[in-house]
């Protein structure tokens, strides 16, 4: 299952819907799904090293896109929705403790926990949650969302020949390896709040 939707994913990378598609994940991650867009970056950009850059433009401008949806979650439906989520993910008592280190490292919270395996959708929700400046949460998370983004595209670019070397011999421990980074950001930010 794993093999054929990496094949997929390279396939993917050679038509033209393929930034959408990833825009699409980078999106949705930032709000409400699991996966992170990183899944469908990398073998796109092994599969496609000339536009990278492209996917990482596309990725970041998605994810701050789904990062204000993830804010308007926490400020205008964190009673019902915003709070279905953090309960979904087992986080309502760390949801709190974040709302509340914003008050002291609010810009801190936004950059180191964009660049994490903490999921961003926490960050967004709960930044909206604490109406945290609405101005200042999206400047922080083009610097953020762009920097990871880019941070892999430049990796990738410069690594991508051993890295699809890696994913071609390796696929099941690099999904594990990665399911098992998702987990751990949700711990991480369960035991750091």
């Amino acid at each position: 299952m794993i093999r054929g939707l990496y094949e997929w994913i390279l396939a993917l990378a050679g038509k033209p819907s393929a930034p959408w598609a990833l825009g699409a994940v980078a999106f949705a991650e930032s709000s409400f799904f699991p996966v992170p867009p990183d899944a469908m970056m990398v073998p796109m950009a092994v599969s496609r090293p000339d536009r990278v850059w492209f996917y990482a433009l596309v990725a970041t401008v998605a994810s701050v896109a789904g990062g204000l949806v993830g804010y308007a979650i926490g400020a205008l439906l964190f009673e019902s929705l915003g709070q279905w989520l953090i309960r979904l993910y087992g986080l309502e008592n760390s949801a709190h403790t974040f709302q509340e280190s914003y008050a002291q490292y609010g810009h801190w919270v936004i950059l180191l926990k964009g660049l994490t395996p903490i999921p961003y959708k926490l960050v967004t929700i709960t930044s909206g949650f604490a109406h945290y400046s609405l101005f200042w949460f999206t400047v922080l998370s083009i610097v953020t969302r762009g920097a990871r983004f880019f941070l892999l595209a430049g990796l990738l670019g410069r690594y991508g020949v051993q890295i699809r070397g890696v994913l071609d011999r390796h696929l099941n421990a690099v999904a594990a390896i990665s399911v098992a980074v998702i987990v751990l950001g949700f711990v991480l930010f369960k035991l750091v709040l």
